[in-house]
C-alpha cells in the first residue's frame, strides 16, 4: 500500500499549494478511526476549489482513503471538533510531508489548546450537554427510561469532552481514556451509571440527581465565553441579539438551551422590555 501511495503524495508534495501530508494506518480489524480502511492519506492545502475533497482507492486487496482538506476547513473541524476523526489523524498521523515545519507548529498549537479557543469550545460541549440532560429528564419524567438511557450516555459523553478541555486538551475518540487520567470524578460517574445494578429507572434517577450537581459546579466556567460577550455592554440582551453574534456562530443552535439553563440556576436575569402590544414584552437578558 505505501508503494501505492506513494506517487500520489509525492506528486502532491511538489504542489507548492500544499502545506503537509500525514497517514493514519488500520491497526486494529475494526477500525472506526480509520473508516475501517487500510490507511488514510491526509493532505493539507492552502486552498482549493473544493474544501474538503474525497477518493477511495484500492490496490492489491488493501484500501485507502485519499482526504485533501483545506487549512481553513481543517482548523474549522479542530476549532469546533465537527469532524473529530480528522483531529486525531492530524494530531496521532505519521507525517510524510512537511512544508516549512508547518504540520510541526500546527501540532505543537494543538498541544497549547490557546484559552480563547478553550472558552469557544467549552460553551459549545455545554450547550449539547444541557440539552441533552435536559431531554433526558424529560424522557424519564414520561417514563421512556430506554430512550431516557440512551440521552444520559449522551449527557455523559459530553461531560466527558467538557471535562478533558477544561484541563487543557482536545477531546479524541477515545474520550474515556482520557477522563480516566485527568478527571476522576466524571469517570466515576460514567462507571458507576454503566456498572450500575439498579433497575433502569432508578438507575437514570440517581444519575440525573448526580448530574444536576456536576453541571451547575461547572456552568459558570463552561459559559465563560458567553458570559464576556454580554458584559460587552451594560444593557441586557435581546436573544435575537445573541443569535446573530458571530462570536457565538459555532453555537448558535445550542444558545437557546443555555440561556434556559442560566436563567434557571439564576445566573442570568430576565428583563421585560414593553412592546407596543398590550401586556406583551419582550425578553431580554443580563449578567445577574
Amino acid at each position: 500500500m505505501e508503494n501505492f501511495l506513494r506517487p500520489i503524495y509525492q506528486e502532491r508534495a511538489s504542489d507548492q499549494n500544499t502545506l503537509g501530508i500525514l497517514t493514519m494506518e488500520k491497526i486494529k480489524p475494526n477500525s472506526p478511526l480509520t473508516d475501517n480502511f487500510d490507511i488514510i492519506l491526509l493532505i493539507i492545502v492552502k486552498e482549493a476549489k473544493q474544501s474538503w475533497h474525497v477518493k477511495h482507492y484500492e490496490s492489491g486487496g488493501e484500501t485507502a482513503a485519499l482526504h485533501v482538506v483545506t487549512e481553513g476547513t481543517l482548523m474549522e473541524w479542530v476549532d469546533t471538533s465537527s469532524y473529530r476523526r480528522a483531529v486525531e489523524w492530524l494530531i496521532n498521523g505519521k507525517v510524510v510531508y512537511d512544508r516549512n515545519e508547518y504540520i510541526s507548529e500546527l501540532k505543537e498549537k494543538l498541544r497549547d489548546f490557546p484559552r480563547d479557543k478553550r472558552k469557544i469550545r467549552k460553551a459549545i460541549e455545554f450547550g449539547k450537554l444541557v440539552k441533552s440532560y435536559n431531554e433526558a429528564k424529560e424522557l424519564y419524567e414520561l417514563k421512556e427510561y430506554k430512550d431516557a438511557n440512551s440521552k444520559v450516555l449522551y449527557s455523559l459523553h459530553y461531560l466527558a469532552r467538557l471535562a478533558v478541555i477544561e484541563k487543557g486538551f482536545y477531546p479524541e475518540v477515545t474520550v474515556w481514556n482520557q477522563v480516566k487520567q485527568i478527571d476522576l470524578e466524571v469517570y466515576k460517574l460514567y462507571e458507576e451509571f454503566i456498572e450500575s445494578n439498579e433497575e433502569i429507572s432508578k438507575r437514570i434517577e440517581l444519575m440525573i440527581l448526580a448530574m444536576d450537581f456536576v453541571i451547575k459546579n461547572r456552568a459558570e466556567v463552561s459559559v465563560e465565553h458567553l458570559l464576556d460577550i454580554m458584559r460587552m455592554k451594560e444593557y441586557p440582551w435581546s436573544y435575537a441579539e445573541l443569535k446573530s453574534s458571530p462570536m457565538i456562530e459555532t453555537y448558535t443552535l445550542d444558545l437557546s438551551a443555555i440561556i434556559s439553563y442560566l436563567e434557571e440556576k439564576e445566573m442570568i436575569e430576565v428583563v421585560l422590555q414593553e412592546t407596543k402590544g398590550k401586556g406583551v414584552y419582550q425578553r431580554k437578558y443580563k449578567i445577574q
